[in-house]
């Protein structure tokens, strides 16, 4: 039984994704989905690879997630289950790109500057 892998990233969250042919059993940080996931929205956002491609039950997922919060941790895992299932079949491309979920998402938080409140508010200006 082979093994694939790869990588996911979105802001400060970090996927390492391994995908093998099962049942469709998920397990994140040695956790099942519904326990790591609770809320249903993320739920659905790691499914969205497989729900689009109509194989929901034919493979397992094993997952690493660390960093960002739990938003940003679901759309890594399902960046990463997009490239592994291309390692699977390089055909699943046509209807994995046209729903984004190839594009790595780049936006990050800005930067706080120094002497600034954060990366863009300024201390309150006082002319006198």
């Amino acid at each position: 039984m082979e093994v694939y892998n790869a990588i996911g990233r979105r802001k400060a969250a970090i996927a390492r994704v391994y995908l093998s042919e099962g049942k469709g059993n998920f397990t994140i940080n040695n956790r099942k989905l519904e326990e790591y996931f609770t809320i249903m929205q993320h739920q659905y956002i790691v499914k969205q690879p497989f729900l689009t491609l109509e194989k929901i039950d034919n493979y397992d997922v094993k997952a690493n997630i660390n960093g960002g919060g739990i938003k940003g941790q679901a759309e890594a895992l399902r960046l990463g289950i997009s490239r592994a299932l291309l390692k699977i079949d390089p055909e699943y491309r046509a209807s994995l790109k046209p729903h984004g979920f190839l594009t790595r998402d780049p936006r990050v938080v800005e930067r706080k500057k120094p002497g600034q409140k954060k990366a863009r508010k300024r201390f309150q200006f006082s002319k006198r």
